[in-house]
């Protein structure tokens, strides 16, 4: 793995911080409110500093997500770009699976369209048409989202700390080439328990979901990372996220993909 980390006492307690919140099983004071100046930057450290640890711990990196794609979100915490976490192994539930309340702390749900790719990525110049060239696929997902940061309350720099706030992840069955699908106007619906929530299409992410993975791909590049032949690639979401409390069940609806399921459980 080829992370670039500055291993500060500064880095690593934050990093500590925010896994305290696994040992409280619930969520912490936001890194910013302790430590107001936290650049963006600095943030990321910490969030590769997390993930080194996990990976020294056995877990490995699947792919990456891609976080804050829509405007609103962007507005909502007064950025002009997207931020992104990785995926990991451990982080993947089936299709249909169930999640239980012990793997989660605040989750949300979203509904996005998922890249697998075929070949590297290799920033800074990478380019949409770069991105449909190394697809191997596309399937529908559903991100869940998490924060260990209490109720949510989140600058940028928080989020970007906790791995963007990543949780877990679910994929679809059925595989589809670039060919075969529109991903600007592919419609998205999704459900919690059988009722529909709210709907999106794939230009809700920065106006092309490839344009996500390619801006992913050259964000990377600063720090060191290249996105991998047979990563998952999680494009951003394409409606706003539900809450998620055990019991419930969602299900999103993807035109061309098909559906992806997840319940909660205690």
């Amino acid at each position: 793995m080829s992370i670039k980390t500055e291993n500060t006492t500064k880095t690593e307690s934050h990093a500590k911080h925010l896994a305290e919140a696994w040992n409280k099983g619930e969520g912490v004071q936001a890194i910013t409110e302790l430590d107001p100046e936290l650049s963006v930057d600095e943030a990321y450290q910490v969030q590769l500093y997390t993930i080194e640890q996990n990976v020294k711990n056995g877990q490995r990196i699947v792919g990456k997500k891609i976080g804050l794609t829509s405007k609103a979100m962007q507005e909502a915490l007064g950025v002009g770009e997207p931020d992104y976490g990785h995926l990991l192994d451990q982080m993947k539930c089936e299709n249909g699976g169930t999640i239980s309340s012990k793997l989660v702390l605040q989750p949300k749900v979203e509904g996005e369209i998922a890249f697998i790719l075929k070949d590297d990525l290799v920033g800074p110049n990478v380019t949409t048409l770069d991105v449909l060239k190394a697809t191997d696929a596309v399937v529908p997902a559903l991100e869940i989202v998490d924060s260990r940061i209490k109720d949510w309350k989140i600058t940028l720099a928080d989020t970007v700390a906790d791995n963007a706030s990543s949780g877990m992840y679910v994929l679809g069955n059925n595989p589809k080439k670039l060919t075969d699908v529109d991903l600007k106007q592919m419609g998205m619906a999704l459900y919690k328990n059988d009722v529909l929530q709210n709907t999106g299409v794939g230009a809700a992410a920065l106006g092309d979901p490839a344009k996500c993975v390619a801006w992913l791909a050259n964000k990377l590049a600063t720090y060191g990372i290249t996105l991998k032949a047979g990563e998952v690639i999680l494009s951003g979401a394409l409606s706003a996220a539900m809450e998620a409390e055990p019991g419930d069940h969602f299900h999103a609806k993807f035109a061309e993909l098909g559906e992806v399921h997840v319940s909660f459980t205690d």
